[in-house]
């Protein structure tokens, strides 16, 4: 059998101030915005302490305050994590499995794919793999994993929730069912909340239930791609083999949250224009120019909506970016516009490399 693994760092943001901040071990720690629970923010993340009072990521950092009143508020800090990140994906990448370098697929700050590499030999125990992996991350930044062991990425991906912290966990065809069958469909890796309603409301509310679905049903109702393919999620089949090529952005995007509504559309215009000089610097960084410019705004109390146009010709020119994305506005409802703006995003997509 083939093995794969499913790396996830346990509580990784949080995990990285602590280290930061030893005293802060054992105590409710929410990191999220410029740390202040009185401004408008949400939670990166939130220490197991903060999650079991009820605080989880995306959460508003007001609500977070009046669920865990007595947590330690942190201001988000990119570059540490990405720091450390690189560090634990550094170390993932030397290790050997079967005799060979492993394979390592990326998929964020804190979790990736690793698998054989080609021509490996005998891969023993998947265990002991699981646990080389945590050691060696645990030596490297002093901070702990947990590793899903499935028979392909989406049998790991969905392991880990098993094992952690600091634990392991086994998915295979043979408990799959077992494992699986009577939980949500939103529990499998690649269904949200949204899929998860449209499935329920034809009649598939756990994993088995979607297992044992009609394909030609799912098709009808989902599309002839997408219907099979959750169907296949739910049979834990629908998986990728590890990529290990290293992630090339499609897009860069920024937001800003501000503090008190804007109003005056004047001054809205002139934050999509500055919005967009900053992300036209990171892509910038990336040598690509933009082929795409969407727009996102969150009206009072909390409405987003979202628009988008493709350029006549991709550029880097500050200019014609900032008009493309300023006439967005335009394309809003005038009931829109009669809205105060909580939240506006710029994001700039570009040419393939």
């Amino acid at each position: 059998m083939s093995w794969v693994l499913h790396v996830d760092m346990d509580q990784f943001i949080a995990a990285v101030e602590i280290q930061r901040h030893p005293e802060l071990a054992g105590l409710p720690v929410v990191v999220g915005g410029r740390g202040d629970p009185t401004e408008r923010g949400v939670v990166s993340t939130a220490s197991y302490e903060a999650r079991e009072l009820g605080v989880g990521s995306g959460m508003p950092l007001r609500v977070a305050k009046r669920k865990c009143p007595d947590a330690v508020f942190l201001p988000v800090d990119a570059p540490a994590y990405e720091a450390v990140s690189g560090t634990v994906m550094e170390t993932l990448r030397s290790l050997s499995w079967g005799g060979v370098p492993v394979l390592v697929q990326v998929l964020g700050w804190d979790e990736a794919f690793v698998g054989p590499g080609p021509g490996h030999g005998d891969l023993g125990d998947p265990e002991d793999m699981a646990a080389l992996v945590m050691t060696s991350v645990l030596a490297a930044t002093g901070l702990h994993c947990s590793v899903g062991i499935g028979d392909n990425t989406l049998r790991a991906k969905n392991a880990t929730d098993f094992g952690k912290p600091r634990g392991t966990y086994t998915l295979t065809a043979a408990n799959w069912l077992d494992v699986m069958g009577d939980r949500p469909t939103q529990a499998l890796w690649g269904i949200g909340s949204k899929t998860a309603a449209k499935l329920a409301a034809l009649g598939f509310d756990t994993v088995a239930q979607l297992m044992a679905s009609d394909p030609a049903v799912v098709a009808d109702a989902l599309g002839p791609t997408m219907g099979p393919y959750y169907r296949g999620l739910a049979t834990g089949a629908s998986a990728q083999p590890i990529d290990p090529q290293p992630y090339v952005p499609r897009a860069h995007g920024r937001e800003t949250t501000f503090q008190a509504d804007l109003d005056d559309w004047d001054v809205i215009a002139d934050e999509v224009r500055t919005l967009t000089a900053r992300v036209l610097d990171d892509i910038d960084a990336e040598g690509r120019p933009a082929a795409r410019v969407g727009l996102k705004i969150r009206f009072a109390p909390f409405i987003t909506v979202t628009r988008s146009l493709t350029l006549p010709a991709p550029t880097n020119d500050r200019q014609t970016l900032g008009d493309a994305a300023v006439s967005l506005l335009d394309r809003l409802q005038p009931e829109q516009r009669d809205r105060p703006v909580r939240l506006l995003g710029v994001r700039l997509e570009m040419t393939p490399p």
